[in-house]
């Protein structure tokens, strides 16, 4: 597989530095022109102030990326052409040269493959609305059991089917953990009303439960921490339920099913909530960058040679901007001590 890692990004995995990878469908399909390019910039910025070393992950011209330049990430932001791909996606984009921004289960997959652990975005794929008679879920769900990243998130889009979100996770192996809340989020709203099994308070405790997932060896599987939206910041809920419920009732009647229902449903959102749920969703996904920020900060400071891993297979063809990365398999794993409580045990 071609992916380039940045000199900078290949420089603080090498020094055991932390580094956040960040997704680019937010930049290229996500936000509007040229609002899309100022936040981009933010949320590297944010990563920066913490400490870290920022990694958006995309495709450019046929080389999966991972750390752009201020060039790339312009083109991606600005570029109508671009596409959106996810982790299926990503043998035809290089092999056929293409360009587009990456999903949550093909930043995932990048960051994993290039030794970067935790991943910041806004909210996850699930499973959709009338699952049993579209078969429709996304596909960021059987991805994450497949990686060992650590992904920070305000749970899945609303708009989704929540429970059955967590239902289909727990069959799939993935731990999810509620960060400060003992309810998974909403997105847009700081809770779904879905409880969660496990709450942690603090990056150290993220950062134990990463430790340990590192010593138990075994299936590889994401940790998904769940990060609320807070609640002043958060989209109105009655005003959401009532767009929501409008939005769902539009799409029936326009005949709109499958695939096409998550976007129409967005941008209903969007357009009848007057930008608010924009901004509910930047306002999470400001908050997810932040603390993955300080969870990765808080895992390499307590794992010698934490960020030191590639992909342990020589010859990948993952390349740093002066050489190769890849196949060191130098993984940390000292400390216990984690905090982490389940929800009968407080």
């Amino acid at each position: 597989m071609s992916t380039h890692v940045s000199e900078e990004v290949r420089e603080a995995l090498h020094e055991g530095r932390p580094v956040v990878a960040l997704e680019s469908t937010l930049i290229a399909h996500g936000l509007p022109r040229p609002r899309n390019l100022g936040v981009a910039r933010e949320l590297e910025e944010l990563v920066r102030a913490g400490g870290a070393v920022p990694a958006t992950i995309a495709v450019v011209d046929g080389t999966a990326r991972v750390g752009l330049d201020e060039a790339a990430l312009i083109r991606i932001a600005e570029d109508p052409t671009v596409r959106k791909l996810g982790h299926r996606d990503l043998a035809p984009a290089l092999a056929t040269g293409a360009t587009g921004a990456t999903t949550v289960s093909a930043t995932a997959w990048l960051a994993d493959a290039a030794g970067v652990r935790v991943f910041a975005t806004g909210g996850l794929g699930g499973v959709h609305r009338g699952w049993s008679e579209t078969q429709d879920e996304s596909a960021d769900l059987r991805l994450l059991a497949r990686v060992g990243t650590t992904v920070v998130c305000a749970g899945v889009k609303s708009i989704l089917d929540v429970p059955a979100t967590l239902q289909r996770l727990e069959t799939l192996g993935v731990t999810v953990v509620g960060y400060g809340t003992e309810h998974f989020p909403g997105f847009y709203l700081s809770s779904s009303g879905e409880p969660v099994d496990w709450t942690l308070r603090t990056p150290e405790e993220a950062a134990a439960v990463m430790r340990a997932q590192d010593r138990l060896g075994g299936p590889r599987a994401a940790l998904v921490v769940a990060n609320p939206v807070p609640e002043a910041e958060q989209l109105d809920p009655a005003l959401h339920d009532r767009v929501l419920a409008d939005g769902l009732a539009a799409a029936k009647e326009k005949g709109i099913t499958g695939q096409a229902v998550t976007p129409f449903l967005l941008e209903y959102l969007t357009v009848h909530t007057e930008g608010a749920s924009l901004e509910a969703n930047l306002a999470a996904v400001r908050g997810n960058v932040r603390l993955a920020t300080r969870i990765a900060g808080a895992y390499g400071a307590g794992t010698p040679g934490a960020g030191i891993r590639g992909t342990g297979t020589p010859g990948t063809g993952i390349r740093g901007a002066g050489g190769a990365v890849g196949g060191t398999g130098i993984r940390g794993g000292t400390h216990d001590g984690t905090e982490a409580r389940g929800t009968g045990n407080r």
